[in-house]
């Protein structure tokens, strides 16, 4: 990628255009099979219409909470927030009624003017949402219901490289939830020092397994392989957690070149795979653990 992109969002769009039909990402429901993929060109498409409604609702310049389990419905979310020209903030959904706290808190932090979210999420939160003094008073927008007809209404907000792409948030475990503000001219300058000190390329594959809304799981590989227009493989950390040979065989599977994790991930694979389970395995094409 030429460095005379300044926003994330000139970086996908460039993706989109150059390679259309190249596969950009696929998520692996329950960790083992392929539940779902899309290239860049849909999702482009798919951004233009978050956006658009977005635009619509009023919401450009504005901080938005995103509001989703792992999945391609996320990516959708946090690109279609950067091509509103609004400030995405990711954040993990609580286990209702835990976690809202922390997930109120967070809210009276940022701000935000709308959340985004899916249909399954919202049906299942509302209620708890509704109930709470702050988050009941936020407007929740469902994604996947977003026609695609919405990419027609999108007009580029013209971000520079000095506006804020997204608030990165601390898990807030010990203390309230502090955010950081990314802005696209940091996050871009982060993205090709990986690049560079990885040596990522188109022809690069990842496979994670790390949560979407924070550093590493984010920048480190479901941005980094759009910034390089490689494709990204990913599956929940609960299902990693459930059954750690789905990470290997996720790498085995889809000749993955890029992968990682804390030591734990490496020292549960180590002591819950038996031998007679890593038959098969093909790790032969990872080239940065």
């Amino acid at each position: 990628m030429s460095m005379a992109a300044d926003t994330l969002v000139e970086v996908l769009r460039a993706r989109a255009r150059e390679h259309p039909g190249r596969c950009a990402y696929t998520f692996l429901e329950d960790g083992d099979a392929e539940a779902s993929s899309c290239t860049y060109g849909e999702l482009d498409a798919r951004a233009r219409a978050v956006g658009g409604l977005l635009q619509a609702a009023g919401a450009a310049g504005e901080r938005i909470l995103l509001l989703y389990p792992p999945g391609l419905d996320f990516v959708a979310g946090f690109f279609g927030a950067l091509y509103a020209g609004a400030v995405a903030v990711p954040v993990h959904p609580p286990r209702f009624q835990r976690g809202l706290g922390r997930l109120r808190r967070l809210a009276e932090d940022a701000r935000p003017a709308v959340v985004l979210t899916t249909e399954a999420l919202l049906a299942k939160a509302g209620a708890h949402l509704a109930r709470d003094p702050v988050l009941g008073q936020l407007r929740c927008l469902s994604t996947d219901a977003v026609p695609d007809g919405c990419a027609e209404e999108w007009r580029d907000p013209h971000r520079t490289s000095a506006d804020t792409a997204f608030l990165q948030y601390t898990s807030g475990s010990t203390s309230d939830p502090k955010g950081v503000m990314v802005g696209h001219g940091n996050l871009l300058h982060n993205l090709g020092l990986i690049r560079d000190a990885c040596r990522h390329s188109a022809d690069s594959t990842f496979v994670t397994w790390l949560p979407p809304y924070h550093d590493l799981g984010l920048i480190g590989n479901l941005l980094q392989s759009a910034y390089v227009g490689a494709r990204c493989v990913f599956m929940s950390p609960v299902a990693f957690l459930q059954a750690p040979r789905r990470w290997l065989a996720a790498v085995s599977r889809f000749g993955g070149t890029t992968s990682g994790g804390p030591n734990f991930g490496y020292e549960l694979c180590a002591r819950k795979i038996p031998s007679e389970q890593t038959a098969g395995l093909d790790l032969s094409r990872w080239q940065v653990a």
